[in-house]
C-alpha cells in the first residue's frame, strides 16, 4: 500500500464532511493534511499561500474552491445551485458533455464550503481507486498441477 492511500481516508472524512454543521478551521486542516497530495510538495509556492491565507481568513468556500484548483487540475466546478435549503455541488472532468454524458462527482450539504470539499473527498477517493501502478504486474507461477491441453482434433 502507498503512502498516499494510507493518508487518505476518504470514508472518515466523508462522515467528518457530512456529520459538520459548518466548516471549522481543524477541520480544513485536517483535510489538507490527509487528502491532499499536491499541496505539501509544492512548499510554501504561490497557490499554497494562496489557500493559506483564504484559511487565515476563514473565507472557507474560497478556500475549497482553491484547493479544488490546487488538488484536481484536471477536474472542474459543473455545478453549484442551493435547493431546499442545501448546496448542492458537482465537479466533473468534461465540463462540456451534456449532463446526461458526463460522469460528475455530486455531494450536498447545507454549508457551500462543506459541499465543495465533500465533493472534492469523493473525487480524490476515486482518483486513488483508479490509480495504476507504473510497472506492470507479473503473473503469478502456474500451478503445479496445471497442465497445457490441445483442443484440436487433427484425424
Amino acid at each position: 500500500m502507498t503512502a498516499a492511500l494510507r493518508r487518505l481516508s476518504p470514508p472518515s472524512l466523508s462522515q467528518q464532511l457530512r456529520a459538520a454543521p459548518a466548516m471549522t478551521r481543524p477541520l480544513i486542516l485536517d483535510i489538507i493534511d490527509n487528502a491532499c497530495r499536491r499541496f505539501p510538495s509544492l512548499g510554501q509556492s504561490e497557490r499554497t499561500v494562496r489557500v493559506m491565507r483564504l484559511v487565515d481568513a476563514e473565507a472557507w468556500a474560497d478556500a475549497a474552491l482553491a484547493l479544488i484548483e490546487l488538488e484536481l487540475p484536471m477536474w472542474q466546478v459543473r455545478r453549484i445551485a442551493y435547493d431546499e435549503g442545501e448546496w448542492h455541488c458537482a465537479l466533473s472532468r468534461e465540463r462540456e458533455l451534456p449532463d446526461w454524458l458526463d460522469a460528475a462527482v455530486e455531494a450536498r450539504h447545507a454549508d457551500l464550503a462543506l459541499a465543495l470539499l465533500s465533493a472534492f473527498v469523493e473525487v480524490q477517493a476515486l482518483a486513488e481507486e483508479a490509480s495504476r501502478p507504473s510497472v506492470p504486474t507479473v503473473r503469478p507461477a502456474p500451478d503445479s498441477f496445471y497442465e497445457p491441453v490441445g483442443c484440436e482434433n487433427f484425424r
